[in-house]
């Protein structure tokens, strides 16, 4: 059997000539990759910018998560955050630190991730240039750019008493996804690459809100273009991620749990949807529902009370250490 082409085994630059054509053209770059640096061009004056590594052990799974589902989630998380600012995804810059004996299909399967989250969810954005290097942990850093043209970011602050609340996207499906893969999918304390197929086979709708979510990109800049006075990416969990856009705004948010739905809608991380506030009187762009109001006080309250379960993902309190 013919064994696979290896990093080591081919080196970088014949690694970059494997993975470059399998990567989305930005179609606002002057110059992409290549040279030193791209050449972005920047009609506002002005442009956003964020950045987000995925590790393997805190972030993702090897046995659970295909290399088209890293490159995927490693685009749609960074392109949200982009997208919460009510900016248009314009560019990708992604370094991989992967270990030596990583086959080359890795990384292309990667680029294939990138390329095809970036053409369903912000057409245009392409990646522009970043880095390869060795590590024994693979880790995946991606810094992402966006265009305000000419509109002012919406910013987490600008919440006021009176605001609706709205979300567009799901709530709850990653988490519930997540704890399935951790119930169903790990054989003698590891995760397991066999009972993660059979899992997606059973629950697809579920475990790929998890390994491969599909933010609504597009409703950024339609949230801020019908008057959003904030807005944010719920990565971290709608009560956590809501709890930081109160306590930014000087405000307090009150979410209904009939509007909410369940438990892990409140506490689960990694949907990615947006989170926004709107004036009562604004008229909300389609895909986005009213779940709240901001109030006076601080935090977060649900039907009146306050909430204080410490739900949400942190990284520090809430690694498992499992590995895959």
């Amino acid at each position: 059997m013919t064994q696979p082409d290896t990093l080591r085994g081919i080196g970088e630059s014949a690694t970059l000539a494997r993975i470059f054509p399998r990567l989305p053209v930005s179609s606002h770059a002057l110059l992409g990759p290549g040279d030193d640096s791209a050449v972005m061009a920047a009609p506002d004056g002005r442009f956003v910018v964020t950045t987000d590594m995925m590790i393997h052990g805190p972030d993702f799974r090897l046995a659970w998560s295909s290399s088209h589902d890293l490159g995927w989630k490693a685009a749609a998380s960074n392109l949200a955050d982009v997208a919460a600012m009510g900016a248009t995804p314009t560019a990708l810059v992604v370094a991989i630190a992967a270990p030596a004996d990583s086959p080359v299909s890795l990384l292309e399967g990667i680029s294939d991730g990138l390329r095809d989250a970036c053409l369903a969810l912000a057409p245009g954005c392409g990646v522009v240039g970043g880095d390869l290097s060795v590590s024994d942990t693979l880790t995946i850093a991606v810094t992402a750019f966006g265009d305000l043209d000419g509109r002012a970011p919406v910013l987490r602050s600008g919440a006021r008493v009176g605001d609706v609340v709205a979300v567009a996207g799901v709530l709850g499906r990653a988490a519930a996804g997540l704890k399935l893969l951790f119930e169903h999918a790990v054989v003698d304390g590891r995760p397991d690459a066999t009972a993660a197929a059979a899992l997606r086979a059973s629950h697809p709708t579920l475990v790929a809100a998890q390994l491969a979510p599909r933010p609504p990109i597009g409703l950024g800049v339609l949230a801020s273009r019908a008057g959003a006075t904030a807005m944010l990416d719920l990565s971290d969990g709608l009560a956590l991620d809501a709890r930081r856009l109160a306590f930014a705004s000087g405000a307090a948010v009150e979410l209904s749990s009939a509007a909410v739905g369940s438990r892990e809608a409140l506490d689960g991380g990694e949907d990615h949807s947006l989170l926004a506030t709107f004036p009562p009187d604004a008229e909300l762009p389609e895909g986005f529902r009213i779940i709240g109001v901001v109030v006076d006080g601080s935090g977060v309250l649900v039907d009146g009370q306050p909430y204080s379960e410490r739900g949400g993902w942190d990284p520090y309190e809430q690694w498992s250490g499992a590995r895959g």
